[in-house]
């Protein structure tokens, strides 16, 4: 539902069916941004945000990453966060916050608190 909608807004979208391919898709790819599920298999998405961010090219090491979780429990968007993700949000969302998010990184700024 997400990929239609954000396709809908006009995004071009890539879609990794867990973290080993998100993370090799991240390298490839170099996308502008990257909206990361926490719960993958193969490799969690916090072990996929720290290897992306440990990459070797800037472009893909320095790339946006939102954080996004079934998971809303105390201490979760400090783990993201933790990881490398530059933001979070807990599902359910609004497809408005995800375009704000999506909108506020992609500008290079940071998103009000």
């Amino acid at each position: 539902m997400l990929t239609e909608y954000l396709t809908e807004a006009g995004y071009r979208i890539a879609h990794a069916q867990d973290g080993l391919e998100a993370v090799r898709e991240a390298a490839a790819l170099r996308p502008s941004l990257i909206l990361m599920d926490v719960q993958m298999p193969q490799m969690d998405g916090l072990q996929a945000i720290q290897q992306i961010r440990r990459h070797p090219d800037q472009r893909v090491a320095s790339v946006p990453i939102i954080a996004l979780t079934a998971q809303a429990m105390a201490g979760d968007a400090e783990r993201c966060l933790a990881a490398g993700a530059n933001a979070y949000l807990a599902k359910p969302f609004r497809f408005g916050d995800i375009l704000h998010l999506i909108a506020t990184h992609l500008r290079g700024e940071t998103p009000p608190s």
